[in-house]
């Protein structure tokens, strides 16, 4: 009985984490987008501006384009880590369970590496709302991919012979 438990809550927090795996990176996709189109001209001498940084970003501050750029990759490996985990919320069995957890785990992992530079660009100011969101969901993504990735560990699934 205690399995179904766990089951749902890891059920519920598979589809939070989605949800917000996806508007991370339908933002940041937006965001990438809007510094593509307001970036860096080059001249016709092919010269590049005296402080040219590939990943300048018009909009927020010097850890933006970093930020952005990891929060795309952590969206979308997320999103699809996720896909795995709804296989294995609906065997529920010791088989499916390993590639859930690993993608689990290394979408956790991109997800910290992009929330320390959300952290970073707190810490810097000068960001709109758009980027703001992005910080805050990958602040609540840090956790509660951690607490997904406990909750399916946590009760052991039922074996299946093969």
């Amino acid at each position: 009985m205690a399995g179904k438990g766990v089951q749902r809550i890891a059920s519920l927090l598979l589809v939070l984490n989605f949800c917000m795996y996806a508007i991370v990176a339908a933002i940041s996709g937006w965001a990438l987008d809007v510094a593509m189109d307001r970036g860096f001209t080059i001249g016709p001498g092919l010269a590049l501006p005296a402080h040219f940084s590939p990943v300048f970003f018009p909009i927020g501050n010097a850890a933006t384009g970093f930020l952005v750029i990891f929060a795309l990759v952590a969206g979308v490996v997320g999103a699809a880590a996720a896909i795995a985990g709804i296989h294995h919320i609906r065997t529920w069995n010791s088989q499916s369970l390993p590639s859930a957890a690993s993608s689990g785990m290394v979408a956790w992992a991109l997800t910290l590496l992009a929330m320390g530079l959300a952290c970073k660009e707190i810490e810097l100011e000068g960001r709109n709302a758009r980027l703001r969101t992005i910080e805050a969901f990958l602040i609540i993504l840090s956790a509660t991919q951690l607490v997904y990735i406990l909750a399916i560990h946590g009760a052991s699934p039922t074996r299946t012979r093969s």
